[in-house]
C-alpha cells in the first residue's frame, strides 16, 4: 500500500473518534454556557451530516443559545437529524408539528407520527408526548398518523 493510501485509510479509521471527541467538547462547552464556541465546534460535524450535532444545533436555535432564537431554523436542523433516526430530534420535530411554531400551522397527524417514531427509537419522553397529542386527535387522524409511522418505520427502524 502506498503512503497516500495508508494516510487516507488511517484518517478514515480515526474519523469517528475525532467526531466523537469534537461532539463531547461541544457538549462540554454547552454545559458551561459557552454556546458560541459550542456552535463553532458543532458546525463542521453538523455540516458533514452528524445527527447528534444537527440535533444540538436545533436545540440551540430552539432555545436561542448562542444564536438568535429561530424556530424555522430549529425545525430544519431537528428534521435533518430526525430523518437519520435520532430519537431526540424526532421528538423535537413532533413538538414543532404539535405547536406549529415556525410552521404555517400545527399538524397533529405528523406530530403523532414523529412522537411514535421517537418512542420506537428509545426516547423515554416520547410516549408521554404521544399520549398527550392523541387526546387532541380524531380516530381518523390517529389512523393517518399510524400510516405515516408504517411508511417511515420500515427504513428508519427495520428491526424494531
Amino acid at each position: 500500500m502506498n503512503r497516500l493510501a495508508l494516510v487516507l485509510v488511517l484518517g478514515l479509521a480515526a474519523a469517528p473518534a475525532l467526531a466523537s471527541s469534537s461532539l463531547e467538547k461541544a457538549r462540554d462547552l454547552m454545559e458551561s454556557g459557552q454556546f458560541e464556541q459550542a456552535r463553532e465546534a458543532l458546525w463542521p460535524l453538523a455540516r458533514s451530516g452528524n445527527a447528534d450535532a444537527e440535533e444540538l444545533i436545533g436545540v440551540m436555535y430552539a432555545l436561542g443559545l448562542g444564536v438568535a432564537q429561530d424556530h424555522v431554523r430549529a425545525f430544519d436542523w431537528y428534521l435533518r437529524s430526525a430523518m437519520k433516526a435520532h430519537p431526540g430530534a424526532q421528538s423535537g420535530v413532533g413538538w414543532y408539528y404539535e405547536t406549529g411554531l415556525g410552521l404555517p400551522a400545527p399538524d397533529l397527524v405528523r406530530a403523532y407520527a414523529w412522537y411514535v417514531l421517537s418512542a420506537i427509537g428509545g426516547d423515554p419522553d416520547a410516549a408521554i408526548s404521544q399520549e398527550e397529542v392523541v387526546k387532541k386527535m380524531t380516530p381518523e387522524q390517529i389512523a393517518h398518523g399510524n400510516d405515516l409511522v408504517a411508511d417511515y418505520r420500515v427504513w428508519m427502524y427495520p428491526f424494531r
